[in-house]
């Protein structure tokens, strides 16, 4: 048995693991030609959250997708890049609107250069994502420009927040429906279709990836509370730092409108004042760690895990659909 990838995905086929390991670095190459500019700086600049690292979990579930095809078929690599880059871009795009200044344990691009060469630079990748993406045909291009339509709507319903009278709940999952589960959800699709698998096992792939897509999206909103910053490659607390009302907050406000107790009221005032004091960021943080929101927030992403698990169920049985069903597993290790 051998573990590759994210979240310490075991392989215990050889021939799948001789495959997977020579498809992640084929990727990496991938990555290194399509950030290369003959400008130097741009290639500096594009490569630069490259290098820092990063999961690679879309690249693998592609890989792993494509073992219901045929894993060495000339597409799969390419759009395993393809999915890369754009997801590349949308961070040097997040760390701007974030006023980020750490992505993936280094200077984020806009804090070591600025915000111009930070959105330039995403959009050079979405370029370069784009002129891969065109090689593989007008159904790739077209499930490219559909989930990048999804990603672009899901940062703009967060930017504008709930409607009156919206659910904050429904409304955020929304929110990480669009800006993480569509990507992924093309990395299943994508390796599905590339592959030459059955149309029919190219749809229960794209639908698991947007559901441990989201899963996994809820778990880091729990890992900013619990965590030690070793998981999530931040400080713990980040989000609540900056007031940002990741699920275990919205669930908090749920159980405070619906009759909660003083405590619960006085969190919800913690919460929404001034927390760049180190004092009050720690007494938050602690009063989260303890709250009933907490488990409930831990509750949710195993819901949606399970739900990409049961996805799976018309795929046959082999070591791919077990290494997809152990991504589930591997949530209930990171929201405990």
């Amino acid at each position: 048995m051998t573990v590759v990838g994210p979240f310490g995905v075991s392989v215990r086929d050889q021939a799948m693991e001789a495959d997977v390991q020579a498809g992640l670095a084929a990727v990496e190459a991938g990555l290194a030609e399509a950030t290369k500019s003959d400008v130097p700086f741009m290639t500096e600049a594009a490569r630069h959250l490259a290098r820092a690292g990063g999961k690679r979990f879309r690249p693998l579930l592609l890989l792993l997708a494509s073992q219901f095809g045929d894993p060495h078929a000339p597409g799969v690599v390419p759009s395993a890049v393809v999915v890369e880059l754009t997801h590349l871009a949308t961070l040097y795009h997040d760390d701007i609107m974030d006023q980020a200044e750490i992505r993936r344990g280094v200077p984020s691009a806009n804090a070591r250069w600025n915000n111009s060469v930070a959105v330039l630079t995403g959009d050079f990748l979405f370029a370069r994502a784009s002129t891969i993406v065109a090689d593989l045909g007008p159904a790739a291009v077209r499930i490219q420009a559909e989930a990048f339509e999804r990603l672009v709507t899901g940062q703009i319903l967060e930017t504008a927040g709930p409607r009156e009278g919206e659910d904050p709940i429904a409304h955020h999952l929304d929110v990480l429906a669009g800006k993480t589960g569509s990507l992924i959800a093309v990395a299943g699709r994508m390796g599905a279709l590339m592959s030459g698998a059955p149309d029919s096992m190219v749809s229960v792939l794209a639908q698991y990836g947007e559901r441990i897509g989201i899963a996994f999206q809820l778990a880091d909103d729990v890992l900013d509370i619990v965590s030690d910053g070793g998981e999530s490659g931040k400080t713990p607390g980040t989000d609540l730092r900056e007031g940002v009302a990741t699920l275990p907050v919205l669930r908090l406000r749920e159980m405070a409108a619906k009759g909660g107790s003083p405590e619960d009221l006085a969190l919800c005032a913690l919460l929404e004042g001034d927390l760049t004091d180190d004092g009050r960021h720690a007494e938050a943080l602690a009063a989260m760690r303890a709250h009933p929101a907490l488990r409930a927030a831990q509750r949710d992403a195993l819901s949606f895990a399970e739900q990409a698990r049961r996805t799976l169920a018309p795929l046959p049985a082999g070591p791919a659909k077990s290494a997809l069903a152990e991504l589930c597993d591997a949530v209930a290790d990171r929201t405990a």
